[in-house]
């Protein structure tokens, strides 16, 4: 589709909602977002992992090849009150030190990857027994709620966008974490309503790869319009709960 998420920094800074807090407060079970860990959070975007865990305590960086996404990250980072070190990189060719990383995510960005590269460069970066955690927080569609109908304009307006549909339950990444080496896999799940406002909706929407991320701008604007008059006359709440999952694979790198 030519995705160029750079083209829709504004948006995805000012409306994607990052991983909710309980996420986070998970992670300590499993060893992981510990006060003082050194953390690579790949795919950063505007860095919504990266700082969730800099609030815990981790020193932290963010990588991405989107100098535009990561300079929101930036503004988004001295609101919180935290700080990140962000590069301009890839996740396939980070450039960092081998072993200078206790912890490793992805968050919303695994399959973007070239898989098999991507998680020989973080066996390369991560500590020996350090941890990787691939993590998702997906909206999840079901027949006539919000999410749905958003996804089905989507497809109307961009066939090319293959992305809906999902059960924000990701199974098939513990394949590529296996095959690498990776010990000790955990999973877990939940889901919560994330509460927007039309507008906010709107913002997410087309701060998504299938919108703004793809399309013309011409295009962006006729599908906003049509998703704007959508949310009035069938979903008048406003704000309105999205339903939401979060999915995250916690594995260790070998010893």
């Amino acid at each position: 589709m030519g995705i160029d998420f750079g083209k829709t920094a504004s948006d995805y800074g000012k409306h994607r909602q990052g991983f909710p807090p309980e996420f986070f407060e998970r992670l300590p079970r499993y060893g992981v977002g510990l006060p003082g860990q050194r953390a690579l959070d790949l795919g950063t975007g505007t860095g919504t992992v990266a700082r969730g865990l800099a609030l815990a305590g981790c020193v932290t960086t963010g990588l991405d090849p989107s100098e535009t996404l990561m300079a929101e990250g930036q503004r988004l980072d001295r609101e919180a009150g935290v700080s990140t070190r962000y590069v301009v990189g890839t996740a396939e060719a980070t450039g960092l030190s081998d072993d200078s990383f206790d912890v490793v995510t992805a968050g919303q960005c695994w399959h973007w990857f070239n898989r098999p590269v991507a998680v020989a460069e973080v066996r390369r970066v991560l500590v020996p027994g350090g941890a990787l955690v691939v993590c998702h927080f997906d909206w999840i569609g079901l027949p006539g709620n919000v999410v749905w109908v958003a996804e089905r304009l989507i497809e109307q307006h961009n066939p090319a966008w293959t992305f809906g549909r999902g059960n924000g339950i990701h199974g098939q990444w513990l394949g590529d974490i296996e095959e690498a080496g990776f010990r000790d896999l955990e999973t877990f799940s939940f889901d919560i309503d994330a509460i927007y406002t039309h507008d906010a909706w709107r913002g997410r929407i087309r701060a998504s790869a299938g919108v703004a991320a793809s399309l013309p701008p011409e295009r962006v604007a006729a599908f906003d319009e049509e998703l704007a008059a959508i949310l009035k006359r069938d979903f008048p709440a406003d704000p309105l709960p999205v339903h939401h999952r979060v999915w995250a694979l916690i594995a260790r790198a070998p010893e």
